[in-house]
């Protein structure tokens, strides 16, 4: 099934839903494929030589993402990324009109990235969502989170009250919407295309399965 958000015209994938996998040459594929900014590296697990790269658009807020985050990738990245096959990189992308906090989160996790410690924190804004997600003001919350990530907070509260992040964010966002990323989680896989969906391990599995069979020669 699908939930259907007729006033913003997006559509989120359930992890039971069917998933669109689109083709390669999908103008979001190349758009994201060609994004660089000097934080990229800090959103980014595997290695550099890895055969297969993954772009991953996600929200913070989102439950799909969490989803995604808390069940699905701790899987994909033993069985993918750890293995060298993998190279997986996150991508902001928060619908603040669904997800009023998101942005909030997101600028927390890339004043997190400045301090190289993006991964740690990514994990504990997805693990306790339900926690800040519904709070007014989630700013207070969202601290203690460094302090549990180990970021002084006199490298984080500077970044923060300046919104030096926020541009970034902004363009990453704008930029995969226009490219046509409509709902998070989606999945840039270069050489297949998009996925769009929380899909099962299975889905990933036989997508990068194959993938990886067809670049190495692999049986």
């Amino acid at each position: 099934s699908t939930l259907v958000l007729p006033a913003l015209g997006l559509i989120a994938v359930t992890a039971t839903a069917a998933v669109a996998l689109r083709s390669p040459g999908h103008p979001a594929g190349r758009a994201v494929a060609a994004r660089t900014d000097p934080l990229l590296a800090q959103r980014t697990k595997g290695m550099a030589k890895a055969v297969l790269t993954v772009y991953e658009m996600s929200d913070f807020q989102c439950p799909y993402c969490r989803r995604q985050a808390v069940e699905t990738f701790p899987i994909l990245e033993r069985e993918f990324v750890t293995t060298g096959k993998v190279r997986w990189i996150f991508i902001n992308f928060p619908l603040t009109q669904l997800h009023p906090n998101a942005a909030a989160a997101a600028e927390f996790a890339m004043c997190a990235a400045k301090a190289d410690r993006f991964w740690p924190v990514h994990d504990l804004l997805f693990t306790y969502q339900e926690k800040w997600a519904p709070l007014k003001d989630p700013a207070p919350f969202l601290i203690t989170l460094a302090d549990s990530a180990g970021i002084p907070r006199d490298d984080m509260i500077p970044c923060l009250q300046s919104h030096e992040m926020r541009a970034l964010i902004q363009e990453e966002a704008e930029g995969a919407a226009k490219s046509g990323v409509q709902s998070t989680p989606t999945f840039y896989i270069e050489g297949a295309g998009m996925l769009a969906g929380a899909a099962p391990v299975g889905v990933f599995r036989q997508v990068l399965d194959s993938l990886w069979r067809e670049k190495t020669g692999a049986p």
